[in-house]
């Protein structure tokens, strides 16, 4: 790895979720120098844990530093890569459904630094188990982007933008999804009164379980059984959206 780049003088624009997981995993191994946010208050809030200075003025962004990290909203993306000239800089973007070309003829050097993680800002993750899916304008670029993810996790990819939607998509069905079925059992349980503590252990489980086989191989239940009455049975108690994604989700699971 190239021991500059422990020296680079990095802005990040954001301070939400990703920005700032991004921003307390490059504390100490870089030197952050600006947050940017459309929220004074919100920016100062993440410089102040970092150690730097902050601004809600895209005008106001500090020219000189080496390394900039957009971190915001997909639809806004543009609008900040607008707001500011190239000066030869590194200007990245985290989204996995962005394509690297939102920089094209606007940067002469730009890429992409995407983290496959769900962050929240109140459950800090562990940066360095994370993997990072990286792209670059050309070679050069594509390798001080690779040592300054690696100044992250050693989990370190390159990804074309094409890989990084299917990466997106894959993340929505195995976080967003999977969470949204927790949100659903959480509502079944509190009809018949049952906290949602009781599902804990399961899920641990069945996660844990990934570790040593495919999803595929892990699968059980009804479905996976082909048990047709308790799925009926089980369809029977149930109305509405419930109903219809205990459907299809059992359907998909017997025909895979």
């Amino acid at each position: 790895m190239n021991k500059d780049m422990t020296k680079k003088r990095i802005v990040i624009l954001g301070s939400g979720n990703v920005a700032t997981s991004i921003a307390l995993a490059l504390k100490d191994k870089c030197e952050l120098v600006q947050i940017y946010s459309r929220t004074l208050a919100n920016a100062q809030a993440l410089a102040e844990q970092v150690g730097c200075d902050a601004t809600d003025n895209l005008k106001n962004i500090i020219s000189n530093a080496d390394v900039y990290i957009i971190a915001v909203k997909d639809d806004a993306i543009a609008s900040v890569v607008d707001a500011a000239s190239d000066n030869g800089a590194i200007w990245l973007h985290t989204s996995g459904s962005t394509p690297i070309e939102i920089f094209q003829n606007k940067r002469s050097r730009y890429g992409v630094l995407y983290p496959m993680q769900s962050f929240s800002k109140s459950q800090p993750s562990d940066m360095s188990e994370v993997h990072i899916f990286i792209e670059g304008s050309d070679s050069k670029t594509n390798q001080e982007i690779k040592e300054l993810a690696s100044l992250i996790t050693n989990n370190v990819h390159e990804a074309t933008s094409t890989e990084r939607e299917q990466l997106h998509v894959a993340a929505v069905f195995a976080c967003n999804f999977a969470n949204h079925m927790f949100t659903l059992s959480n509502e079944v349980l509190d009809e018949a009164g049952i906290p949602f503590d009781a599902m804990l252990p399961l899920i641990k489980t069945t996660v844990e379980k990934l570790n040593h086989m495919s999803p595929a191989e892990s699968q059980t239940g009804p479905a996976a059984r082909g048990d047709v009455a308790i799925i009926e049975k089980h369809l029977a108690n149930l109305t509405g959206i419930k109903h219809d994604i205990y459907s299809l989700i059992s359907r998909s699971i017997m025909e895979q």
